[in-house]
């Protein structure tokens, strides 16, 4: 594997950072995930525009967004693959122990690794922990997963790849790595970004080209949706046949099969819509 490590191309062996990395020590960082198709990006302008307003959110200098393009293009151009997940991360730079950031720059990572296409359909759980919608980093993409891994692991060991959230009032919120839609009586909705839910791509892109309703609703929707899906990066759409145990029969539903191929169209039309 070949890394991108602030402004040089890696070798996987050699592709380190340094232990004194807010972005290690305190989960100081912000990071983006897109897919690239045949050595193309998809929805790169989207992302680093995200990549920036995670870091203003977190207080740290925008990314030279020219120098994250260099870096994206030499990774791919470095191990190309049919599908790959890009991966690039930005920290606050070599710091102190403890909270207080240093005096350094930031660090930059752009990593990529080869992928697969997803299943058409998954299960998912629910798990009795919270987003918390006002919360400093409510809406930022950070490195600061950690409660995105606890959930995570509760889903696998119920047999299903992605837990989801309520947040703090009770209203239905996001996965640990992905967006929710339900339909309910036919119409579609999605939590809207003041549930405390990512701003993700996919999301966007979902609800602009479906027409999907931004809706708060409770966590107890789940139970009453005629149909469920989830959108990320790799996910795309992604329909669940079943919730916390409960069985969506014919999953992909008619209302989920329609989005699926429309995003698959649409993406399929422009790399970077």
């Amino acid at each position: 594997m070949t890394i991108w490590i602030d402004g040089s191309l890696r070798a996987g062996p050699d592709a380190r950072v340094s232990a004194f990395d807010h972005g290690l020590t305190v989960g100081d960082g912000v990071f983006e995930t897109l897919k690239a198709v045949d050595g193309r990006p998809f929805a790169l302008t989207r992302h680093l525009d995200r990549l920036a307003g995670s870091a203003r959110g977190l207080g740290l200098p925008e990314p030279d967004r020219d120098e994250v393009r260099r870096a994206c293009a030499a990774v791919l151009a470095a191990g190309p693959a049919p599908l790959a997940l890009l991966r690039i991360t930005y920290t606050g730079g070599i710091a102190p122990l403890g909270s207080a950031r240093g005096d350094g720059r930031p660090t930059l990572v752009v990593a990529l690794a080869e992928s697969s296409r997803r299943p058409d359909t998954t299960a998912a759980v629910t798990v009795p922990w919270t987003r918390n919608e006002r919360g400093a980093l409510a809406g930022l993409k950070t490195t600061s997963y950690a409660e995105n891994v606890v959930a995570l692991a509760r889903a696998r060991e119920q047999g299903a790849t992605e837990a989801l959230f309520a947040n703090t009032t009770g209203a239905l919120c996001e996965g640990t790595g992905s967006n929710v839609f339900v339909v309910l009586d036919g119409e579609l909705h999605t939590p809207p970004l003041a549930s405390g839910c990512l701003a993700g791509i996919t999301r966007a892109l979902v609800a602009e080209w479906t027409g999907a309703h931004e809706t708060e609703l409770p966590l107890d929707a789940l139970d009453r949706a005629e149909e469920v899906f989830l959108t990320s990066t790799l996910r795309d759409v992604q329909a669940l046949r079943s919730v916390d145990g409960r069985t969506l029969p014919g999953a992909p539903g008619p209302v989920t099969a329609k989005a699926m191929r429309i995003f698959d169209e649409r993406s399929a039309a422009d790399n970077d819509p």
